[in-house]
C-alpha cells in the first residue's frame, strides 16, 4: 500500500500525463475556435515525469523520487528503456514509458541530462559514527576482503558519474539508494549483462547498504558537479550498459 506522500505524487503525475496525452485534442480545438496553442516543447511534455521528479528534474523532498538533472543522458536512457522492459519494476513508470519508442525516450534523457539546477544541502544522519565510517570505507576504498570495488571507482571522486552511462550518487536520499542496491541485492533490479551493480550488491551485507546510503547522502556535491569524462576513469569490473 502507498504512503499518502508517495500516492499524491502519484496522481499528479498520472493527472500531468494525461494532459499532455491529450494536447493533440486540446491543439485541434483550440485551431478551430482560433485560440493560442500551447507550445509543443519538451518542457511540456515532459510534465508526467516534473510531477514527481521536480520541474527539472532536480529531485523532489519525497525520498523515492531521485534528482534526474544532470545525470548522463545514457544513463538516463538506460533506465528508461528498463522500464520499458520490466529489467526495473515501478508501475507509475513501467505504464509512462509502454509505448514510447527508444528515440522519444533519447529525448527525455538528453533533455533532463542538459538540467542544472542547484543541489540541495547534503541530509544530516541519524546513524552513528561508526556506521558513517564503514560506509566511507566502502564508498572510497572498497573492501578487499569482499572483493567490493570502491563506488569512487565508477562513479568518479567527486561522486557526479561518468561520462556516458554512469550516474552521480550526490544528491539523493539515503533511502532511495537503499531501496535501490537492496533492489539489485533481492534480484528485483536488473540492468543489461553483465549486472555489475547487481554482482557488487549481493557482496554487500544489509548494514554495509546502509551505512553507504548513510554516507552518501551527506556528502556535498562538488561546485561543479558535472560528471566525468568519457573514458576517464577506469572500470574495475565489466557494465553491460557502459560501452567498454
Amino acid at each position: 500500500m502507498f504512503s499518502r506522500r508517495i500516492f499524491r505524487p502519484l496522481l499528479a503525475m498520472a493527472f500531468a500525463s494525461a494532459l499532455v496525452g491529450s494536447a493533440g485534442v486540446f491543439s485541434s480545438a483550440a485551431q478551430a475556435q482560433n485560440q493560442p496553442i500551447a507550445p509543443d516543447t519538451m518542457a511540456a511534455r515532459v510534465q508526467g515525469c516534473t510531477a514527481c521528479h521536480g520541474v527539472h528534474g532536480e529531485g523532489t523532498d519525497n525520498d523515492y523520487f531521485p534528482r534526474l538533472a544532470g545525470k548522463p543522458a545514457d544513463y538516463l536512457y538506460n533506465q528508461l528503456q528498463n522500464f520499458r522492459e520490466g529489467r526495473r519494476k515501478y508501475p507509475p513508470m513501467n505504464y509512462l514509458v509502454t509505448y514510447l519508442s527508444d528515440d522519444y525516450l533519447h529525448q527525455i534523457a538528453t533533455y533532463f541530462s542538459n538540467q542544472r539546477p542547484p543541489y540541495p544541502a547534503p541530509a544530516k544522519s541519524n546513524v552513528s559514527s561508526t556506521t558513517l565510517a564503514r560506509g566511507q570505507q566502502i564508498v572510497l576504498n572498497g573492501d578487499a576482503s569482499k572483493n567490493i570495488p570502491a563506488c569512487a571507482a565508477c562513479h568518479g571522486k567527486g561522486l557526479t558519474g561518468m561520462q556516458p552511462a554512469i550516474p552521480g550518487l550526490v544528491g539523493l536520499h539515503s533511502d532511495y539508494i537503499s531501496a535501490q542496491v537492496g533492489a539489485w541485492k533481492s534480484g528485483t533490479r536488473h540492468a543489461k549483462a553483465p549486472d555489475c551493480m547487481q554482482q557488487i550488491a549481493s557482496r554487500l551485507t544489509d548494514d554495509d547498504v546502509t551505512a553507504v546510503a548513510a554516507w552518501l547522502s551527506t556528502q556535498q556535491a562538488p561546485a561543479n558537479p558535472v560528471p566525468a569524462p568519457a573514458g576517464s576513469l577506469k572500470m574495475p569490473l565489466k557494465c553491460g550498459s557502459e560501452p567498454q
